[in-house]
């Protein structure tokens, strides 16, 4: 039997943790000398949702370790950001827009943002991290993938545009605008890569009139992918964790319809473990042979162990060695420079 774990599980475990902290409860704030910057202009972002109190940013309990460290997680956000992280050093004009995880109902703001930010910017890339809104009001998450909710989305694009409506000022080259997600991130990087020709919201300004089109992509453990994970969604939770499909590769490796992957899809690097309980190595199949087939330049890594939700925390699998494969593929693509 083929069987296909409800993509980013992980949020589920992880916000039953943070539920149950007694960590202060406060609006997520960047390290000192950063700045948190509202991507949309005045106070209300397009589509929003109801969420179930004011933004929490919680610390994950004792018990809930990842490489021996707590998690941060950001909740009932409303209100989107980005942090802009700039190159200490040298500058290679390369950015990267960072998508935490947390299937799409909390951010891992550090596991899988902040310390994302620290790797790019000591190998002179932009680190720009966006705190995308997320909810999880309701039997299923009302922050959900595109286009079971729009508001992820059309975060990604507004931020994508304008990182590139200031590259001169922001000192990046406009041509070597990447974007990096982890878990329900990694589908947000997916569905940038294929919507990015029109906006799901009307124009607000100039920025918005440059293009969102990423010029590379980077999916770590990505879940929403192939057609049984995005026929899961269309349940909305009605099955509890898992679904089993009959051992039918068209049904496994088939791409999720909702993402239209062609020759314009910028150049992606997936990364995924064959024990991931979480997201199902078919996710990143499914992605990998619609790229493939559509002639986009793909390199795709996969590992027997590593599990989901390690971020850049080193443990015993050889996966966690993943920052130093995509430092050699920014070479290859052309994107940073020794």
């Amino acid at each position: 039997m083929g069987t296909v774990k409800k993509p980013l599980l992980l949020a589920f475990s992880v916000a039953l943790s943070f539920s149950c902290l007694t960590a202060q409860n406060t609006v997520w704030q960047p390290s000192p000398g950063h700045t948190q910057i509202l991507i949309w202009p005045g106070a209300a972002a397009p589509d929003p949702q109801p969420v179930k109190g004011p933004e929490v940013a919680e610390w994950s309990g004792k018990n809930d370790l990842i490489a021996g460290k707590q998690v941060l997680g950001v909740s009932n956000v409303t209100q989107p950001t980005m942090t802009v992280y700039s190159p200490k050093e040298k500058n290679t004009g390369a950015a990267v827009v960072v998508f935490p995880g947390g299937g799409y109902q909390i951010l891992a703001i550090d596991l899988e943002g902040t310390e994302v930010c620290d790797w790019l910017t000591s190998i002179g890339v932009t680190c720009v991290l966006l705190k995308y809104r997320v909810t999880d009001v309701g039997p299923y998450p009302k922050s959900g993938p595109y286009p079971e909710s729009p508001m992820a989305l059309e975060d990604a694009q507004r931020t994508v545009g304008l990182v590139r409506f200031h590259a001169a000022e922001w000192h990046i080259d406009p041509h070597k605008i990447g974007v990096l997600g982890f878990s329900a991130g990694g589908h947000l990087v997916a569905a940038m890569s294929t919507h990015f020709n029109q906006r799901l919201y009307p124009p607000v300004d100039a920025a918005d009139k440059v293009s969102c089109r990423p010029d590379f992509a980077v999916a770590i453990y990505p879940g929403h992918l192939s057609l049984a994970a995005a026929e899961w969604d269309a349940e909305q939770g009605t099955k509890k964790f898992a679904i089993h499909f009959p051992a039918d590769a068209d049904k496994n490796l088939a791409l999720n319809p909702d993402l239209h992957v062609t020759k314009d899809t910028p150049p992606t690097f997936l990364l995924q473990a064959e024990d991931d309980h979480e997201d199902s190595v078919y996710d990143a199949l499914a992605y990998y042979i619609a790229l493939e087939r559509a002639g986009v330049p793909t390199e795709m890594h996969l590992y027997a162990h590593g599990g989901h939700a390690f971020g850049l925390r080193h443990t015993k699998f050889p996966i966690t060695d993943w920052p130093q494969l995509v430092e050699t593929w920014l070479r290859t693509i052309g994107m940073v420079s020794d």
